[in-house]
């Protein structure tokens, strides 16, 4: 997959801190640290949705949940929307039938260059312009690297409560 820019939706985030997600965590992890070595931007939208995923109803403690999200500001390039992004993220609501939260996600990660958009929330293999959704929990091998659970040192907290 190289050549590929990636960006992770805030479901495989909260995955990867919440060690009571089993096999899911531990890939989720895995997936994590291997796109710190390869081309991954994070979307200011997806660390806004992990803060707010794991810190309502007291899943993870705020200070902990901020000391992730800082984490992952320095370990990933970090991309905004822009007023055209919204455009285009409506326009895929209405063409594609996209959900909102997923169209905005998928216009700003187009914008940034990504051509694959990990996620669950979208088809696997679904290409819309350019940027196709692939769903890595469900691959042997997500980023195309060693399979998930091979032992070393992790940049993501495993502190949800």
């Amino acid at each position: 997959m190289s050549g590929e820019r990636f960006t992770l939706d805030t479901n495989l985030l909260v995955y990867a801190v919440d060690a009571d997600a089993g096999e899911h965590h531990d890939m989720a992890r895995e997936l994590v640290d291997q796109a710190v070595e390869m081309d991954c931007v994070l979307t200011l939208q997806v660390l806004g949705e992990f803060f707010h995923a794991v810190t309502r109803k007291g899943r993870m403690p705020v200070s902990d949940a901020a000391d992730q999200v800082h984490d992952w500001q320095t370990l990933f390039p970090v991309v905004s929307s822009r007023s055209e992004d919204l455009d285009r993220a409506i326009t895929a609501v209405l063409r594609h039938g996209l959900p909102f939260r997923d169209a905005m996600l998928w216009s700003t990660a187009k914008a940034a260059g990504v051509t694959v958009l990990l996620t669950e929330d979208l088809q696997h293999d679904r290409v819309l312009e350019g940027c196709g959704s692939a769903t890595p929990l469900f691959s042997p091998e997500p980023l195309g690297g060693e399979s998930p659970g091979r032992a070393k040192e992790t940049k993501t907290r495993s502190v949800l409560q």
